[in-house]
């Protein structure tokens, strides 16, 4: 386990800063003291102390932009504004590196040619995902996806498997994808489709009805 892991951890452990970080990661775009305040049901100032702590933790980057159209004189100064900050945390006691041997397996799965057996793999690894009685985007959400929906679509704003898929993407993204798609067979949602539609910033896999173009 890495202390520096576990020390930014402990920052949500307050139930409000938790809810202002649950908050502006939940939007995928840059919230400003206002809004989180409004969003949470607390004052400014409050909100404001816990959006700086985030920041202070790496949980958060902070900026400065205009929240409104006006500009010249009159039209204030810029407003801070938040966003999710990259990277990812993990914590453990006592301490495990489940990453590096994912990473390791990653690799030998590519020189062995064992693509399309990962992909049943995963296929069937999904299939037992869903907990009874959940939908859709509650797996998701539990499963760390974090869920929007757009268009008629559903897309998801995190990769779980991010430095997987950084380090091994055709054969992670289309892991991943099989891996949601047993998951719509478990669920029994046949008029849903999970395809490949990558975003930057987002998971490569994105949900739709089948006769979406």
């Amino acid at each position: 386990m890495n202390g520096d892991d576990l020390d930014t951890m402990a920052v949500l452990h307050d139930p409000v800063r938790r809810a202002v970080y649950d908050y502006v990661v939940s939007l995928g775009r840059e919230v400003g003291r206002n809004e989180a305040a409004e969003a949470v049901g607390v004052q400014r100032t409050l909100a404001a102390f816990h959006l700086d702590r985030l920041v202070e933790a790496g949980l958060l980057e902070a900026g400065f932009r205009r929240l409104t159209e006006r500009t010249g004189p009159g039209s204030g100064r810029p407003a801070k504004v938040y966003r999710r900050a990259p990277g990812e945390w993990q914590v453990s006691v006592p301490a495990r590196d489940y990453r590096t041997l994912a990473l390791v397996l990653a690799e030998a799965i590519e020189e062995l040619g064992g693509d399309e057996r990962a992909g049943r793999a995963a296929r069937r690894a999904g299939a037992g995902l869903a907990r009874e009685g959940e939908d859709l985007p509650g797996v998701l959400r539990r499963r760390g996806y974090q869920p929007y929906e757009e268009d008629g679509r559903v897309r998801l704003r995190n990769c779980p498997f991010h430095v997987l898929a950084e380090e091994h993407p055709p054969l992670v993204c289309s892991v991943n994808l099989e891996l949601c798609r047993g998951l719509l067979e478990s669920l029994g949602q046949d008029a849903s489709e999970a395809r490949m539609d990558p975003r930057p910033g987002e998971c490569c896999v994105a949900f739709s009805k089948n006769n979406d173009d």
